[in-house]
């Protein structure tokens, strides 16, 4: 009797133990201890894993950091530091104190915290295996450059079902935000949003995600893509090279040339910053774009080839852009030393290779020297290496090649605002103090939202929704850009239709004062439509209303 009574204790035991241990954890405070144990044998479980795999750990990471950090924005003045706070640095202008008086996802960032909020899970997750936007289609135009190359543009097209369940879901977000515009409805013709993938193309579940949500909220979209990438044909042995915003200005052309009343802004994805900012640089303010921006974006090309990026990053970034080389290998044989671009071991190593050669023939444009020959040597046709100018040859070495491809060589000349979303722990760019901070505070068409979490074009929100704040921040900061500029352009209208009037009196002899000259901020230029007129109002000496926020 009595084993039987101890076998039957002990067959109990297990599930005694149990109910014990459920009723105890409902304890508020025993609660709360076994998260912190749970949460903190998690976090040195993934500090083994990330010391395996070579990843880097970011002092913001870890739950305690998290835990005494405190969140606020403001925009950083002449100290030139940077703190742990997500902040909007830049120059304080009115378009500056505008956006953070309007721009409420700049002012208040709620960002995921770790585990969701790891630099290195973020990036992994926007690269690899995020939402990948089901109910997004797209129609493709190839378009036919000078120099012969092809690139692709692709326009966004949703489904029926899938445009009314994000429409719907949208609908009851602004529920919840009462007196909040859909940042898309900026005009009665839809805005245009393009959007430039990684410099090694591609679309990434990020870049489809900010798709799904742009339009979603009014915005045509479409995706340029640089040849030889994302099934674009090479129809030339010419590559883009980092900063050559060529096939870039003749994509914005088309684009404009398809919906010229609408406004057209640009994003770009990571390493994409390049041509972006290069184009803004080169066309100064005779582009088309309203506004731009740039999520995670390289500032500094050649410190970025020339940092250490963690194995698992490179090899994959690596990876990659052999496989794509090797697709047109025997076409680049003749130009280009492919074996040893293939055997390269770093992303320096592969760009050096691909686009630098010691020996080449110099191009100027004033030498007629060269033969027929020398140009088909390299791959090119007489008139597209005279329209290449200099990126026609691969550069002379690594230094001259930066010279020509890195991406702020022309900041001055950028003539629209442009929005940099950064954080302090991206795994793939250089550290934050490397950031070129005197431009921003000094430059009023830049803007840096500097923030402490986020990794790679993550920027998961602490929200279960699956969504990025990088892409809610963007898409509002152009409503609210175009917002302003309207207002302005306004207020210039009046203004020179109040001189008109009083020029008019003036000449009917209702006014003896003498005549004031006016200033040359004063004067509405309107929108340029083309080339040819923004080369017209550029020998009339005037100043186009997009200026006018930089006093």
């Amino acid at each position: 009797m009595e084993s039987f009574v101890g076998d039957y204790f002990l067959f109990l035991f297990p599930f005694v133990l149990l109910l014990l241990l459920s009723l105890t954890l409902r304890l508020p405070r025993v609660h709360c201890w076994t998260g912190l144990a749970v949460r903190a044998l998690s976090w040195r479980l993934w500090v083994i894993i990330c010391l395996i795999l070579g990843l880097p750990l970011h002092k913001n990471t870890s739950p305690r950091a998290e835990e005494v950090k405190s969140a606020g924005t403001d925009i950083l003045s002449g100290s030139g530091q940077i703190s742990d706070e997500s902040r909007l640095i830049c120059k304080p202008t009115a378009l500056a104190k505008y956006l953070l008086r309007h721009c409420g996802s700049l002012a208040k960032p709620r960002l995921a915290t770790w585990p969701r909020g790891d630099p290195h899970l973020q990036t992994l997750s926007s690269l690899l295996w995020g939402h990948h936007g089901e109910a997004l289609q797209f129609t493709r135009d190839n378009l036919l450059l000078k120099d012969g190359g092809i690139i692709a543009v692709d326009w966004a097209v949703g489904t029926k079902m899938g445009e009314a369940a994000t429409r719907k879901k949208w609908d009851v977000r602004k529920e919840h935000q009462s007196g909040v515009r859909a940042p898309g409805c900026f005009t009665s013709a839809p805005p245009v949003l393009l959007l430039i993938p990684q410099y090694w193309g591609g679309m990434t579940p990020h870049l489809k995600m900010l798709c799904q949500q742009a339009v979603c909220q009014g915005f045509y979209v479409v995706v340029f893509h640089p040849r030889g990438t994302e099934g674009c044909p090479l129809t030339t042995a010419r590559v883009t090279e980092f900063g050559d915003p060529a096939d870039l200005e003749q994509a914005v052309a088309y684009v404009h040339s398809r919906h010229p009343s609408s406004l057209l802004f640009a994003v770009s994805e990571g390493s994409g910053s390049g041509v972006l900012l290069s184009y803004l640089g080169e066309c100064g303010s005779s582009t088309y774009l309203t506004a731009a921006a740039a999520i995670s974006p390289v500032l500094l090309g050649q410190l970025w080839f020339e940092t250490p990026m963690p194995p698992i990053y490179r090899w994959g970034a690596l990876f990659h852009r052999k496989q794509q080389l090797r697709r047109y290998a025997s076409s680049f044989r003749g130009v280009r030393d492919v074996d040893r671009v293939l055997s390269s071991s770093s992303l320096r190593d592969f760009e050096e290779a691909l686009f630098c050669s010691p020996a080449q023939p110099q191009l100027s444009p004033l030498n007629s020297g060269l033969s027929s020959r020398s140009h088909s040597q390299w791959g090119l046709a007489s008139s597209a290496a005279w329209a290449l100018g200099e990126r026609a040859y691969p550069a002379k070495d690594w230094e001259s090649y930066w010279e020509r491809n890195e991406p702020l060589r022309d900041a001055d000349e950028v003539a629209v605002p442009v929005l940099c979303v950064r954080s302090s722990d991206d795994p793939l760019l250089p550290p934050a103090s490397t950031l070129p901070l005197p431009l921003f505070m000094s430059n009023p068409y830049f803007f840096l939202m500097l923030t402490d979490r986020g990794g790679h074009c993550g920027f998961a929100l602490e929200e279960q929704g699956g969504e990025s704040w990088s892409h809610i921040s963007v898409l509002e900061y152009f409503r609210v850009v175009a917002e302003f500029l309207r207002g302005d352009e306004r207020n210039r209208v009046s203004w020179s239709g109040l001189m008109e009037e009083n020029s008019q009196a003036r000449l009917r002899g209702w006014s003896m004062a003498p005549a004031r000259r006016r200033k040359a901020t004063e004067m509405r230029r309107p929108r340029p439509q083309a080339a040819d007129q923004c080369a017209m109002d550029a020998q009339e000496g005037n100043f186009t209303w997009k200026r006018s926020y930089t006093r």
